[in-house]
Parts: structure tokens; C-alpha cells; sequence
């Protein structure tokens, strides 16, 4: 089908070419006639005059500033060609919200999945979510959510002037989140999730050769904030490899634990990856009650 319009496309554009090519003998004909009689009527007309001069100069200066708009928007789009930056989506309407799920969606099936976030309630839990369905048919899912009871969860609900926003129900979403995701594991095996205490910074999502990027700005509902989609490619100077491996030192990182969905503990490991300690952890308490079990 693709190659049927592109033949068509060929064709007009060859017909229209020689259309042209052929009339022009007989436009430059009819100009030539009725020029002078054209001119003879208006060389004293000086207002027609006067007001075609002012046409033209209004035509100049918006011919040369789309010229000078269009380079600098040339040389951003090839600094952000540089960077790897293929989409920037600042508004979140309807439509924009839709675009986003079909692209995450068209983007991460069949592929790895890795994502840091806070709570994941409306990233994967919501059913509307954009990575809902995502990481139902992702080959592997590694997620980095806040650890319910620690600081940083907190820090960040409290910080979001919203009403309806509490630490409580804050930790509940988390949970939510790790039940959500415990839930898939049991049909998949092939979830991981480690729990950080800090205060989020990056909302972070990997999906094959996409990176979307957003910030938690303080004070502010992430869903507000722009994002950012880097591509992989072969240019070193990409932002994509950059975040990749952000997101590789915090996965490593041995002060983030692993969360076993089996035994529910958290799993320690050293830089090697070697299992060093584990510690309960219960997602039913009410408050930052860890018994250490090794």
C-alpha cells in the first residue's frame, strides 16, 4: 500500500513538473503583451504606487523574519537531534494523555522495562495508566518505587499542596503499587522492585530504545511537569545513555534493597551483588517497623 502511494505520488508530481513546463512559453507571452498596457494605466497613479511599495516591504520583512526564525529553529532541532531528544510533551490534555499510553504502549511491548517512580498508583496500578498494560506484556520489569515508611516518602507527600494528598494516603498508593505488582509477578515471574527511602528525583521510564523523563519538582504534582523522550541511537553526545546509566547506578546501588515478593523481606546486597542481609518487611504496620531476620 505504501508503495502504491509513493508511485502515485511520483507520477503527479512528474505530470505537474511538465503541466508547468510546458505553460510557461504561454504565460511569459501573455505577460509580455499586457505588461506595458498594465503599466502605461498606473506608472501615475502614485497612491497604487505608494501602496504596492508598502505591500512589498510588509512582504520583505516577514519573508526575512520567517527566515531568521526558521534558522534558529533549525539549530535547535539539530541540538536536540544532538541530545537524542525526539518528543517534548509539556501539555497534558485529553488527547495528549492518549498519544502518550499508544506511544509507551507501541514502545514497550515484547521489550525491557525499567522504571523509577514514586508510587506507581497512576503510572501501572490505574487501570488508565500509561504503563498499565505495559508491563502486562513486557519481556522483564524492573521498578524502583519509595519505600512507604521511609523520609523520603514523607517529604515528597508533604510537599504536594494538595489536599488530598497525605503521608497515609501516599503509603497506601505505594502499597497498592507493590500489591499490584506482586499480584503480576505470581502470573509472570519476571518482576523485580527495590524500595529507595530518598526523595524522588527523576520519574524515569525505560522502554527499549525510549527513555521518558520527568521531574518531582517540589511542591509540584509530576503530572504537571513536561517530559521528555530521549532515543537510543549511535550519536555519543544522546542524553539516552546518560539516564540508562542513572538508572544502573541506582539499581546497584547497595543501599537500595531488593523486595521479595515470596517471603516479603527486603533483600540487602553488596556491590557484587552477593546477598549480604535480609529484613521484614510489612506492608500491613502503620508505621517504620523493620525486623532485621539475618
Amino acid at each position: 500500500m505504501k508503495g502504491s502511494l509513493r508511485i502515485l505520488y511520483h507520477i503527479v508530481v512528474i505530470i505537474l513538473s511538465a503541466a508547468i513546463a510546458l505553460s510557461l512559453p504561454y504565460a511569459a507571452s501573455f505577460i509580455a503583451r499586457n505588461f506595458l498596457a498594465f503599466w502605461s494605466l498606473i506608472e501615475n497613479e502614485m497612491i497604487f504606487l505608494v501602496s504596492i511599495e508598502i505591500a512589498c516591504a510588509v512582504l520583505l520583512i516577514f519573508f526575512f523574519n520567517y527566515i531568521g526564525r526558521s534558522w534558529k529553529d533549525r539549530k535547535l532541532a539539530n541540538a536536540a537531534k544532538s541530545a537524542g531528544l525526539a518528543f517534548a510533551l509539556s501539555s497534558k490534555g485529553l488527547f495528549t494523555q492518549k498519544k502518550i499510553k499508544r506511544l509507551k504502549e507501541k514502545q514497550g511491548t515484547a521489550k525491557d522495562t525499567m522504571v523509577i517512580g514514586s508510587t506507581g498508583f497512576r503510572t501501572f496500578v490505574d487501570p488508565k495508566g500509561d504503563l498499565h498494560e505495559v508491563i502486562k506484556n513486557c519481556r522483564e520489569v524492573k521498578i524502583m518505587l519509595l519505600n512507604p515508611y521511609s523520609e523520603g516518602a514523607s517529604i515528597r507527600a508533604s510537599s504536594i499542596p494538595e489536599p488530598d494528598i497525605t503521608t497515609d494516603h501516599f503509603r497506601e498508593q505505594i502499597k497498592k503499587g507493590i500489591d499490584f505488582l506482586k499480584g503480576l509477578n505470581e502470573i509472570r515471574r519476571n518482576v523485580r522492585l527495590k524500595l529507595y527511602n530518598d526523595v524522588p528525583f527523576l520519574k524515569l521510564t525505560i522502554l527499549g530504545d525510549y527513555i521518558w523523563v520527568q521531574h518531582y519538582h517540589a511542591g509540584l504534582d509530576v503530572r504537571v511537569m513536561p517530559e521528555y523522550v530521549f532515543e537510543h541511537s549511535q550519536n555519543s553526545s544522546g542524553f539516552y545513555t546518560l539516564f540508562y546509566q542513572y538508572f544502573l547506578s541506582r539499581w546497584n546501588d547497595p543501599e537500595i534493597p531488593e523486595y521479595d515478593f515470596d517471603t516479603e523481606e527486603l533483600i540487602y546486597r553488596d556491590s557484587a551483588g552477593n546477598e549480604i542481609r535480609r529484613e521484614k518487611f510489612d506492608l500491613t504496620c502503620d508505621k517504620d517497623l523493620l525486623v532485621s531476620t539475618s
